[in-house]
């Protein structure tokens, strides 16, 4: 489920992508143009699946890792001067990957350099993944908050 705005609606009902949900008895918008006067329902539902709905995992970027990391430091937890960071150096054979990039300070990177955490002696505080798709990562949270407040 989502909300989208009321061209969008009305492009998906009438292109026949989405059909009203008659189970409602609330009344909808109606839409007036100088020949046609369109009723848009406050519910509609999509009837089509198609390969525009498949969610991607986004590139590696630096607006990308920045968000994933909370615009933090996984050394230090800085929140200032960030810069990207190869876990394993690319010059050791590490990949440009999500599994492999992170958010440093540049004090942090410097003091890395060309070593990995374990070398360097500088652990990470999370284990870099590749974001997840938004329904995971909101179902996730959701079942936190559940058990959360079961302990409580």
């Amino acid at each position: 489920m989502s909300r989208i705005n009321i061209k969008r609606a009305i492009v998906l009902l009438v292109s026949g992508k989405a059909e009203p949900l008659t189970h409602t008895e609330e009344k909808g918008w109606q839409v007036r143009s100088p020949s046609v006067v369109f009723d848009v329902p406050k519910q509609i539902r999509l009837t089509f699946s198609g390969n525009e709905r498949l969610w991607n995992v986004p590139p590696v970027n630096r607006r990308e890792v920045l968000r994933r990391d909370r615009y933090t430091c996984q050394y230090c937890g800085s929140t200032k001067n960030l810069t990207l960071d190869h876990v394993i150096p690319r010059s050791k054979g590490g990949k440009h990957s999500w599994d492999n990039v992170v958010t440093a300070c540049e004090r942090c990177n410097s003091r890395k350099g060309d070593r990995t955490p374990v070398q360097a002696g500088m652990p990470l505080r999370t284990q870099p993944k590749a974001p997840m798709h938004p329904v995971v990562t909101f179902a996730e949270q959701f079942w936190r908050e559940q058990q959360q407040e079961n302990l409580e």
